[in-house]
This record gives structure tokens, sequence and C-alpha cells, in this order.
């Protein structure tokens, strides 16, 4: 029962639509009308600035790193990786936003956050670097999954293995219109960097 509750908790934390909470309340708007319509950290940096973003991107990140510790919290023996993964799936298909959410990227970057602070490292600075090079966050947040995934394999932590490789594939399979509009130059890129 207890497991079931850690579950369905991590999955409602998941769920808690930071960038519709912003919106809303320090801006007055809807981000779900306004840019690509998206729940995350890139559609409220292009929509309502880099502040609002920041907001955002640190508070989905938080959220899957409270998610994943949930397990130490409540001193039940479960894998936090596991747990992290409902927060996820939260992000995506919130309950308090019409299942309409984010693409998974800082949620899942939180749980990594609390289980591998080093693979955390890694994605952040391979996020970076390749949006430095292309400008496109969709591709270097794909980019970085990958780079996750081939680190994963090299240290050897088979769950580490198969929750990072679900996880990029997740992150892939829900930027597949991002795919479509970089092959045909129509993808949106920064202009901060």
């Amino acid at each position: 029962m207890t497991v079931f509750f850690i579950l369905i908790l991590s999955y409602l934390l998941g769920s808690i639509p930071f960038a519709l909470i912003v919106g809303k309340i320090g801006y007055n708007i809807d981000i779900r009308e306004h840019g690509s319509g998206n729940l995350g950290g890139t559609n409220t940096f292009r929509v309502l600035g880099i502040k609002a973003g920041l907001i955002v991107t640190i508070a989905d990140i938080l959220k899957g790193t409270l998610a994943a510790s949930l397990p130490i919290l409540f001193e039940v023996d479960f894998h936090p990786l596991i747990v992290g993964i409902a927060a996820v799936v939260g992000h995506t298909y919130p309950i308090f936003a019409k299942f309409k959410g984010g693409k998974a990227v800082a949620t899942s970057a939180g749980v990594f956050l609390f289980y591998s602070p080093s693979l955390f490292l890694l994605l952040l600075v391979a996020f970076f670097i390749t949006l430095y090079l292309s400008k496109y966050v969709s591709l270097s947040s794909m980019v970085a999954g990958v780079l996750g995934v081939i680190y994963c394999v090299v240290i050897g932590d088979i769950l580490l293995i198969i929750v990072m490789s679900i996880l990029a594939l997740f992150v892939i399979y829900r930027h597949r219109a991002n795919i479509k509009r970089i092959l045909n130059k129509t993808e949106p890129k920064i202009k901060w960097m």
C-alpha cells in the first residue's frame, strides 16, 4: 500500500504545472495559448522571458528530484528511479492540466539529479554544448538523452541503463514534431546564446 501511495504522490508532484502557474499568477497568461502551447520551460522562456523560464525549469527539475527522494523520505524500500518515472509521466500527462504537459526533459533531469549527480552534470554539459553549437533546445535535449544512455552503459548500472534508455526514448518521442521542423529548417532557434 505504501509503494502505491508513493507512486501516486510522485505522479501528483510531477503533475504540478509550474509553467501554467507562473504564467497565470505572474503574467496573467495561460501559457497553453501561446507559443508552442507546451507546459514546459522552453515555451515559458520563449513566451514569458528568462526569469519565468528559469523559475519553471528549476521547479520542474526539483519536482523530479523530490519525487525520486520519496522512498527515502517515507523510509520505504523502493527504487527511486521507478518512483521518478511516475513524476515524469505526471509532468507529461498532468492531471491538473487536462493531461497535456511538458516534454519530460527537466523532470527527468531532476530524477537523475537525485539518483546520480554525475549523470545530471553530464546531461547538463551535453545539453548546453549542443545548444551553443546548434541553437536548438529540442536537439540539445535529445542529444543529452542519447549521451546519457552511453554514459550509463559505461558505468554499468543495469537499472539506470534501462530507465535512462526509457526516458531518452520518451524525450525523443515527445519531440517528434521538433525533429520534423529541424529537418525542414523551420524549428525556432534560440537567440540569446
